[in-house]
């Protein structure tokens, strides 16, 4: 792969990291409830931004894992143990997401929100679980051929 191409897509998660941020900062102050409320009352009161914030860390450290994995790639390192490792800590922060998203349909939904919008969030948390899905699958199928790509540079080096 190019060395431009991994930076430009190094450019990108950097993008959807900051971009991401700005609006788990920003949507919280344009909420309905929160319209008028104090920055106290919109970051101290409510339990599910309190979760949210918590539950988006999983989505950071993946960024940063694929970040790290487009650097390996970029220094063509690609096939190396520490490539192995990203992948697989990427792996374990798609399956963190789905088990966040999972206990916030258990516990929280019955808790918070309007019977009316109970569908909207239903239909929200299906996406982020098909996404997180999505991500892991990839995630542990890059992680076996990396691996076995691994193990045989690694066999050869001990014969050579």
């Amino acid at each position: 792969m190019k060395k431009t191409s991994t930076i430009f897509l190094q450019a990108v998660i950097v993008l959807i990291g900051i971009g991401a941020l700005a609006i788990m900062l920003w949507e919280p102050h344009i909420e309905g409830r929160n319209a008028h409320a104090t920055l106290f009352q919109i970051y101290f009161n409510d339990p599910f931004l309190a979760y949210a914030y918590i539950a988006s860390i999983p989505f950071f450290v993946a960024l940063y894992q694929a970040f790290k994995v487009l650097g390996y790639v970029r220094q063509t390192k690609t096939f190396s143990q520490a490539t192995v490792k990203a992948l697989r800590t990427i792996k374990y922060c798609a399956i963190a997401i789905i088990g966040f998203v999972a206990v916030s349909l258990i516990f929280m939904y019955p808790m918070f929100g309007d019977k009316d919008d109970r569908p909207a969030g239903v239909f929200m948390r299906l996406l982020i679980t098909f996404a997180a899905l999505v991500i892991a699958t990839a995630a542990v199928t890059f992680e076996q051929i990396l691996q076995d790509a691994v193990d045989i540079k690694s066999a050869n080096d001990l014969t050579v």
